[in-house]
């Protein structure tokens, strides 16, 4: 059933790019529409058949493959990968129905969307480190071509400080995989019966760190965060809301599988650290939004901070505030598609995303009403609003995460006060008021620019409403994964070693 998920999506890029280059761009955009929703349903199909009481993976399905390296093609789903699973699927399509019709060089380009998809779906079923490691590495290559190629002003850039980073990124979490498997005495790179726990605790600290670092890259968390605003800047919309929405999962996905789960000892000691890393993030983040003019930008800055609150419940590791970081992480993908996408239609019809420039959008004649109604929800969602997926992700955090590092949450719940100020910022220069001169006689929003919003709204108040609809996937598998559950006493248990 899991492999299913890959060879979709690969044999749609596949018949893409043995069409003839002749065939319209909207033929290519539904063609790859119909891999991408047929590979959704499927994950669909997989949430269905999920037990949710059982903590193992399931669906596993194993192959041999290269003996001499220890590698096998071994995949596997639980509560933790199958949330990000069907985010993927959703986001995916949203980002196909959602580009150009129009767009140039359309062959290419739906068939590096299907890779993309690819490369994140097989690092999110994984069950061999590197497996994983491959899948992390495939989708680096259709992200890059997808900013280079259809990019703003400044694309090759930003593409290659991007590409620079993540191949950083890879080359750290590599080490750290090889590591972890030589000095533990591991026969092969399976995720599943790999023990580090009994390596001193010095070295723990060297992987841990070499994991946190490659993906602290990916998430991004201060001070490797500043190839993400150029990237998103630059990229496309639909890119923007991959980018968003789902492949910065790779890196907090990362530290609860591999660092949290394989380093328990020296994730606990730790953890400390951790939060207040958490909290520099998400300060750095909000302020740095409330700087900006340009939307784009300022809802990138904003991702920075809210991923940083996914760090402090990791941090925290008891099983609500895991339970928490993967609400946030599909929260976050949510609101933050959401955003893009509504940017992205204010720019191709105002033709700016300018604060100083567009004005009065809400304006019910001549204005974007429904756009910036949409708009509002968003922000209010991101801003922690109750009824809201915001809301209650953040809730949680906050309400698992202050029994731990009191003064981290405390200091990282400023940050939602911080994030309601940018926001409103954006919504009231950008929608309240007369309508700007510059912007006049906008064109018409067809249906087409707000389907994906609404559903993504729809999406955003339901759970909101009813969050068990979420959490229920997770909770077993959660409770069953973080141990131990008490990291204050780990931390002062080291310290008494350390002493003795």
């Amino acid at each position: 059933m899991l492999s299913t998920l890959i060879v979709l999506p690969l044999l749609g890029a596949a018949i893409i790019g043995l069409l003839p280059g002749k065939i319209s761009s909207k033929a290519f955009r539904s063609l790859a529409l119909i891999f991408a929703s047929i590979a959704f349903i499927w994950t669909i199909v997989i949430a269905y058949f999920f037990q949710i009481n059982n903590v193992t993976q399931q669906f596993s399905e194993f192959l041999p493959w290269i003996d001499a390296l220890g590698l096998n093609y071994h995949l596997g789903v639980d509560g933790l990968s199958l949330p990000l699973l069907v985010l993927n699927g959703l986001l995916t399509c949203i980002a196909i129905y959602s580009s150009d019709i129009s767009i140039p060089r359309a062959k290419f380009y739906y068939v590096l969307l299907l890779l993309l998809n690819v490369g994140v779906t097989g690092a999110f079923l994984a069950q061999d480190l590197l497996l994983f490691f491959l899948f992390y590495e495939l989708e680096l290559i259709p992200l890059y071509l997808l900013i280079a190629i259809w990019g703003g002003k400044r694309r090759g850039y930003a593409a290659t400080k991007f590409l620079i980073y993540t191949a950083v990124s890879g080359i750290l979490i590599l080490a750290s995989f090889l590591g972890l498997v030589w000095l533990s005495g591991a026969s092969s790179f399976a995720l599943q019966g790999l023990n580090a726990t009994a390596l001193p605790l010095t070295t723990q600290l060297v992987l841990l760190a070499g994991l946190l670092v490659g993906f602290g890259i990916k998430i991004p968390i201060v001070p490797f965060h500043t190839w993400l605003p150029d990237a998103h800047v630059e990229a496309s919309t639909p890119i923007s809301v991959l980018l968003a929405g789902i492949l910065l999962k790779l890196g907090t996905y990362g530290i609860l599988r591999f660092g949290m789960n394989l380093l328990p000892d020296a994730w606990n000691y730790l953890a400390p650290w951790l939060a207040t890393w958490a909290v520099v993030s998400v300060l750095f983040g909000a302020s740095c939004a409330i700087a900006q003019t340009d939307m784009k930008k300022m809802v990138a800055y904003s991702s920075i901070g809210h991923m940083g609150y996914i760090l402090l419940a990791a941090a925290a590791s008891t099983p609500l505030s895991i339970l928490a970081a993967v609400m946030q992480m599909v929260s976050h993908g949510l609101i933050s598609a959401l955003l893009f996408l509504l940017v992205g239609v204010v720019y191709k019809k105002a033709g700016s995303r300018d604060l100083d420039v567009v004005r009065g959008l809400l304006n019910p004649e001549r204005g974007l009403p429904l756009i910036g109604s949409l708009m509002i929800l968003a922000v209010m969602a991101s801003a922690g609003i109750p009824g809201m997926v915001g809301f209650i992700s953040e809730f949680i955090i906050f309400r698992s995460s202050f029994v731990v590092f009191p003064v981290q949450t405390l200091l990282c719940m400023l940050g939602t006060g911080l994030t309601a100020v940018y926001f409103l910022i954006l919504a009231n220069r950008a929608f309240f008021g007369r309508l700007s001169e510059q912007v006049v006689n906008l064109p018409r929003v067809y249906w087409s620019d707000r389907n994906p919003a609404i559903i993504l709204a729809i999406l955003i108040v339901i759970f909101g409403i009813q969050p068990s609809w979420l959490t229920r996937w997770s909770e077993t598998t959660i409770t069953a994964m973080v141990n131990p559950p008490n990291p204050i006493a780990a931390v002062s248990l080291y310290q008494e070693k350390s002493q003795n």
